[in-house]
């Protein structure tokens, strides 16, 4: 029961996380931004974050206390979750080569994987959500028949299975898709780099080519990181203009 209870609200905390992504992305970049990993509405990153502060702030004595202070609460905050942002973009970049978020622009970056102001961002929200979210959802799972969270969790747990699937499987199609543009690119640049109008054919193939999916995977990425950039020249566009210039291609598509 314990598990199943946990993993719904696995799935609760994430579409939450979801939420606030998608409306802080949309107003910063003043459009619809679809924010998350998976293409369903959730960011498991915030589910796993809250799941564990939840177990940790129950089970553990001296942050179960009452008399735990308020700045204990940031603090444990503010680490635990530089060090999941931190460890989830290292992991889905050696993956998939690609990142969902960096601020390298932003001061007291790490690798442009975290940075301060974010953290205490997190920090605060910590406090937030131990203190009033929490308490709420504890209360919430009193009033809730524990054959409830059995049904939910193995539906979700389908739904959450097969969104993986594919989103892998669209993910590896795409960064295949991007690395065989990038290769032909080059090619036909090394032959004649200062006629560059034959690859503006190539970018609208390619953007014809990617599937409903593999655009909308390529629209949430920020940045694609390959292990691998051979060069063939000075004048060659690299990688991450490749990846522009298709996601610029796909809009004149859609318009």
């Amino acid at each position: 029961m314990a598990i199943s209870q946990f993993f719904v609200e696995f799935i609760f905390y994430s579409f939450l996380g979801w939420i606030w992504e998608s409306i802080y992305c949309s107003a910063k970049e003043k459009k619809w931004a679809d924010r998350g990993f998976l293409f369903g509405p959730i960011c498991p990153i915030y589910g796993s974050c809250v799941v564990a502060a939840s177990i940790a702030f129950s089970s553990i004595d001296f942050l179960a206390s009452p008399d735990f202070p308020v700045w204990g609460i940031f603090v444990v905050s503010y680490l635990a979750s530089a060090v999941a942002e931190f460890g989830t973009s290292w992991v889905l970049e050696k993956r998939f080569h690609a990142r969902w978020w960096d601020y390298s622009k932003m001061p007291l970056n790490i690798q442009g994987r975290i940075c301060v102001p974010v953290s205490i961002g997190f920090g605060l929200a910590g406090v937030a959500i131990v203190k009033y979210l929490m308490p709420f959802v504890n209360g919430m799972h009193e009033a809730i028949n524990p054959l409830v969270y059995e049904v939910f969790a193995l539906i979700f747990a389908i739904l959450f299975g097969a969104d993986f699937a594919l989103t892998e499987a669209s993910l590896s199609a795409l960064l295949t898709e991007v690395e065989k543009m990038h290769e032909e690119f080059n090619i036909r640049a090394q032959e004649n780099y200062e006629k560059l109008a034959s690859t503006k054919q190539l970018v609208v193939s390619y953007a014809e080519k990617l599937t409903l999916n593999q655009k909308r995977m390529l629209f949430r990425i920020r940045r694609f990181m390959p292990g691998k950039v051979r060069k063939h020249g000075k004048n060659l566009m690299n990688i991450v203009h490749i990846t522009d210039a298709l996601k610029d291609k796909i809009r004149e598509l859609k318009g």
